[in-house]
């Protein structure tokens, strides 16, 4: 694949690794050759890297596979199912990273393979929890954007507002762990 085929979103392999570009940007210098610099994260390591190359380059295109599983539980690791085969098997905490505060039992998520291996767990943008636990909201805090600790249905602390009481279901944005609406 020639590098100005890249484009944001793109998966290309390198020395082995699958990388998805983060930014591209195409570079046409006065009385020189054009030039394509792109911004890459490895899908492996999570490393952000920065790469230049002349526009007649080529990278290696590769394939990631992606699946749809549902999470059943954490053990030594987190468990998944895929719904098709009713095959189960176990994500270590290193490929989870931050997702895993946002896994609920039976939910479905994406799973990306690269050479069978699972690499990324893509959790839905916003999913919706129950509050287990919050301290009362106080009359008189409604001037302003007040937020109070609660703590989710699997354990996890997020911020709400003062309105929000225990047994309500909320949205969270599972890739910045915020509060998002009421459900």
């Amino acid at each position: 694949m020639v590098v100005t085929d890249l484009k944001n979103g793109t998966i290309f392999k390198e020395n082995g690794h699958p990388f998805v570009v983060v930014k591209y940007q195409h570079v046409k210098i006065s009385r020189g050759s054009a030039q394509v610099r792109i911004k890459m994260k490895d899908l492996i390591t999570g490393q952000v890297l920065e790469k230049s190359w002349q526009s007649t380059a080529h990278v290696e295109d590769t394939y990631v596979e992606t699946k749809n599983v549902q999470y059943l539980y954490k053990d030594s690791g987190y468990v998944f199912m895929d719904p098709d085969t009713y095959d189960q098997f176990t994500i270590s905490e290193d490929i989870i990273g931050d997702s895993a505060a946002f896994l609920k039992e039976g939910e479905k998520v994406m799973v990306k393979y690269f050479e069978g291996t699972p690499i990324i767990v893509d959790l839905p943008i916003t999913m919706v929890f129950e509050i287990k636990y919050t301290e009362p909201g106080f009359k008189g805090n409604t001037v302003t954007n007040v937020y109070k600790d609660a703590e989710i249905e699997n354990g996890t602390k997020v911020k709400v507002p003062t309105f929000i009481k225990i047994g309500d279901k909320i949205k969270v944005d599972t890739r910045s762990g915020e509060y998002v609406s009421k459900a």
